[in-house]
């Protein structure tokens, strides 16, 4: 009983300290998704990627629907699952995954940067494809992807279909290797509906009016 309990708070400690290093925007949990709310979520495909075994398989995650439709919240779930099965997440959105490559550059930590991307098991990369990238941020971007290509998994969230990716990275030669990375082995969950935030502001409103 002794060995056992010190195990299970080894195991806590270990996952406690994977969420704090995750840096997840949502306190999400896979137990917490809204399936009842008609957005075009598959539960068996939802329940299929909670066991990680895309994770252990070196594939991604691609989700994309419409501001408000979940996919931060999914993500976020998809993260904290990982944690719990004792695997690294990190999440960060991608316009900030840019500035803080442009930053290392200039502080000469750019390689270190990069290598802790690397080490991530599961680097969720959120709100992907908000404006046209420019030369450094394409470049930068496949530096990170390439690093975790067959080795780790990228979870990407975006209101942009994968079929606008192309023009939104610019160069066709570096938008051929980003997406021949990212796509081809990518789970791909697409959204759809009214905005969840907006729904839910709605019916508390509701409440609050009797």
């Amino acid at each position: 009983m002794l060995v056992d309990a010190e195990h299970l708070l080894r195991e806590n400690g270990r996952m406690k300290r994977l969420l704090h290093g995750a840096r997840l925007k949502l306190s999400a949990s896979m137990e917490d998704i809204d399936y009842r709310t008609p957005r075009g979520l598959d539960k068996s495909v939802i329940l299929s990627l909670g066991t990680c075994g895309w994770i252990e398989r070196h594939q991604n995650v691609i989700i994309i629907g419409p501001t408000g439709s979940g996919k931060t919240f999914l993500s976020c779930a998809l993260a904290h699952k990982a944690c719990r099965k004792g695997l690294s997440a990190y999440y960060m959105r991608t316009p900030k995954l840019s500035y803080t490559l442009a930053i290392a550059r200039a502080d000469g930590s750019y390689a270190k940067t990069l290598t802790r991307l690397a080490r991530a098991r599961v680097l969720v990369l959120d709100d992907f494809g908000l404006s046209p990238l420019t030369d450094p941020e394409r470049r930068d971007l496949l530096e990170v992807i390439e690093d975790r290509h067959g080795t780790a998994s990228t979870i990407i969230a975006s209101q942009l279909p994968v079929d606008h990716w192309h023009e939104m990275i610019g160069d066709p030669t570096i938008a051929d290797a980003l997406l021949d990375r990212l796509v081809h082995n990518a789970h791909r969950i697409h959204l759809k509906g009214e905005s969840m935030r907006k729904r839910k502001a709605s019916l508390t409103h509701k409440e609050e009016m009797g």
